[in-house]
């Protein structure tokens, strides 16, 4: 019996060790991912989760990993490739969840909200990019975030493959990449707060120049905040919409160097 069993045993085997590949990968990256990775979830959450996407991912890669169950289960190597691989990978998706909160802190400079609206928590910003940041992870999860993202981790064997160390000077090359497309974006979201501010001040300057007797702070910052308010509401939904635009142009092709 055990000779006739010992058959099925390797291959549950060698399925559970490329599972536990996969899910050195998928625990690392989740932690960074938008959404699912946030720290406002539990940690038992987020395990869950983890597991989930790893169900998911696992059938879809049996060729690349069947390279990995063919050299043996020699674990050591995987420890250190698999968590960079899928930290690397987060932290790239991560990029576009700070592009929302550098607009709304630059927005919020620019309109003298950052003080007056200013939020707390685990990581403290002004009440315009938490704003932006909560509608823009719910539209992401409305629009199917789940399955963008497993289809990113499975094209992520194809660009990391298992057991191979990232080159560094792809990575920093992709790295860079990103971090560009992430500052331009979230300046151009907040260039409306910024291009209003500078009307502002310039308005301003001359109204002080011509009536210098005239408390103009005392008049304009009243008239700065309704303004923000007001094109708050105006602007926020087409920059969520070219923010989600942009977002799913990134896991479409997530390890393409942008331009």
């Amino acid at each position: 019996m055990t000779a006739l069993l010992q058959p099925l045993l390797d291959l549950a085997s060698d399925g559970l060790f490329a599972a536990f590949i996969v899910f050195l990968r998928v625990g690392a990256a989740m932690a960074s991912f938008p959404a699912f990775g946030e720290q406002s979830l539990p940690q038992r959450v987020r395990l869950a989760l983890a597991i989930a996407f790893t169900a998911v991912v696992l059938p879809s890669v049996p060729a690349e990993l069947q390279a990995v169950v063919a050299r043996g289960r020699l674990i050591a190597p995987y420890l250190l490739t698999e968590p960079l691989a899928g930290l690397v990978f987060g932290l790239v998706l991560r990029l576009f969840v700070l592009v929302l909160q550098m607009a709304g802190a630059i927005a919020a400079q620019a309109t003298s909200l950052s003080q007056l609206f200013a939020g707390s928590g685990a990581e403290p910003q002004a009440a315009i990019g938490h704003l932006l940041t909560v509608g823009g992870l719910a539209l992401a999860v409305m629009a199917g975030l789940h399955v963008r993202l497993a289809e990113a981790l499975i094209l992520s064997y194809q660009a990391l493959p298992a057991g191979a160390v990232p080159a560094a000077a792809d990575i920093l090359h992709w790295g860079l990449g990103n971090v560009t497309r992430a500052f331009a974006l979230a300046f151009g979201l907040a260039a409306p707060f910024v291009i209003a501010s500078l009307i502002y001040n310039v308005a301003l300057g001359v109204i002080n120049r011509a009536m210098p007797q005239l408390m103009v702070a005392f008049i304009g910052a009243p008239a700065l905040t309704a303004g923000g308010l007001v094109l708050l509401a105006l602007a926020l939904p087409s920059a969520l919409a070219l923010w989600h635009a942009g977002f799913l142009a990134l896991l479409a092709a997530p390890f393409d160097v942008p331009r």
